[in-house]
């Protein structure tokens, strides 16, 4: 086949595969993307045709599922405007790489079980490599299906191993037979999982969407403004008995001002979990505050799992010493990074895990012992009102499954929900809007197979798979 002509195709296939990721959510797309993918790398000869199927299907699927990262370029178009395409473009094109060596090393041994293990632990490599980036991981597609539920014991990237390779195995007779076995299996657990009957905790939480546009949201005129909304929205009639405010709710600092504090609980009439910065002589924090109902501060997280260029300049000593004083001096008040996760908790308040944003992306687990909730702040100002906050809250709604845990989601912008153990959405405040919304915490169901044991087992079992998949063709090449 023509390379041009193939490369094509496989961009089609990844605009296909991409077109399951929300807001579009059409996930069985993925039954004609995936196939046709498996079938463009059995018409290459060598690992570079290989590569170039799977760098072409990460453009066009990183393409559509990242259009969002261009929002930031366009708080200050006039400055930075110019940059988004290139973002977009640079940003798609190396993520792609990712798909491109799988692919590349799947070559050789063409099989849907191979393309499924080399595709995920590109994936695995994706999530871990220079801090990480799994957005818009393909188990995500099925977050409104039943099979999502799978995630629960083998975790996304187990998922996403069996997805590929049940759509591989639609190539042949046989395979068709085990893809439509393991579909049935995937499918069945998961609708006897949303049989589980979700209790109440008998706790109200209150959730606070101030709907503060990032190109105001620090605007000294409107801080006042927007740090009202929130004290007026906490008191609105209601008795919650805890209330949430969003990531960087206010531009005040609340362990050196105690009058706020006193402020905002006496608003709440209860103990407030909220967003804010705090500074020492390490650096200033992205942190999250448990203040309690006499605006004490029960427990403090500071932001761990930072976003590169967004919160912190990589190499900053680097740029300094290449003369890139603008930009270093610019990321010189960057973010100072947390020492990791921890569970938060108070008398009044059951404990919690907080995920500050971006952190609510990564599927690496619950690390100590278990809370009983999941709390994220955010503020998805960034991702503008296009797929970008559609696609944080699917993968926070996938903490919650995986974990048998519920969630609490306070966004700025929108959308803040509640979210139960099994992903659904008990109530939620739409995009671009102010408002609040009180919900009932849910129990937490028994820990999960993935919450007991990690993803590393799995892990281990997808090389097992892999390698077993590679003797099998190399014995039957040297066969015939």
């Amino acid at each position: 086949m023509n390379r041009w002509l193939r490369f094509g195709l496989a961009l089609l296939a990844g605009l296909g595969l991409a077109m399951g990721q929300a807001p579009y959510n059409f996930p069985y797309l993925a039954l004609i993307a995936l196939p046709a993918l498996l079938w463009l790398l059995q018409k290459t000869c060598c690992w570079k045709g290989g590569f170039s199927v799977g760098w072409g299907a990460g453009i066009g699927y990183f393409g559509l599922t990242l259009t969002w990262i261009v929002e930031p370029f366009l708080v200050d178009p006039e400055r930075y405007g110019w940059m988004a395409p290139f973002a977009l473009g640079l940003m798609a094109g190396g993520i792609a790489l990712f798909w491109g060596l799988g692919f590349a090393l799947a070559q050789r041994w063409p099989t849907a079980l191979v393309l499924a293990g080399f595709w995920t632990l590109a994936e695995l490599l994706r999530t871990y490599i220079f801090t990480g980036f799994p957005w818009a991981l393909i188990a995500y597609n099925w977050v409104d299906t039943p099979i999502i539920q799978a995630a629960s014991l083998i975790g996304v990237h187990g998922l996403g191993f069996l997805i590929v390779l049940t759509a591989g195995l639609l190539l042949s007779r046989r395979g068709a037979v085990l893809a439509v076995l393991i579909a049935i299996s995937l499918t069945g657990f998961g609708y006897n999982r949303l049989q589980t009957p979700i209790e109440t905790t008998g706790l109200t939480v209150r959730l606070i969407q101030p709907n503060a546009t990032q190109t105001q949201k620090w605007d000294p005129e409107y801080i006042p403004l927007f740090y009202q909304r929130q004290l007026t929205l906490s008191a609105k009639i209601g008795k919650p008995d805890i209330v949430i405010w969003p990531e960087a709710a206010i531009a005040y600092l609340p362990d050196e001002q105690p009058f706020v504090r006193t402020q905002i609980t006496t608003a709440a009439q209860a103990p407030v979990i909220l967003g804010a910065r705090r500074r020492d002589e390490n650096g200033v924090f992205n942190s999250l505050f448990l203040l309690n109902i006499n605006g004490d501060i029960d427990a403090l997280y500071d932001k761990y799992h930072l976003v590169p260029f967004g919160e912190y300049m990589p190499l900053q000593g680097l740029a300094r010493q290449l003369g890139l004083k603008g930009l270093a001096e610019q990321m010189g008040a960057s973010n100072a990074f947390g020492t990791g996760p921890k569970i938060l908790q108070s008398e009044t308040v059951p404990p919690f895990l907080p995920l500050i944003c971006y952190e609510a992306i990564f599927p690496h687990g619950v690390a100590g012992p278990r809370p009983e909730w999941l709390v994220q702040i955010t503020n998805d100002a960034w991702f503008g009102e296009d797929s970008g906050p559609f696609q944080h809250l699917v993968q926070a709604r996938v903490r919650a499954i995986e974990q048998g845990l519920p969630l609490a989601r306070a966004a700025n912008t929108g959308i803040s929900a509640m979210v139960d153990p099994l992903g659904h959405i008990t109530a939620s405040l739409p995009l671009g809007e102010d408002g609040f919304l009180d919900s009932s915490l849910a129990k937490p169901l028994p820990a999960t197979l993935l919450a007991r044991m990690g993803q590393w087992p799995v892990i281990v079992l997808i090389v097992a798979l892999l390698l077993t998949g590679i003797a099998l063709r190399q014995r039957s090449a040297i066969r015939y």
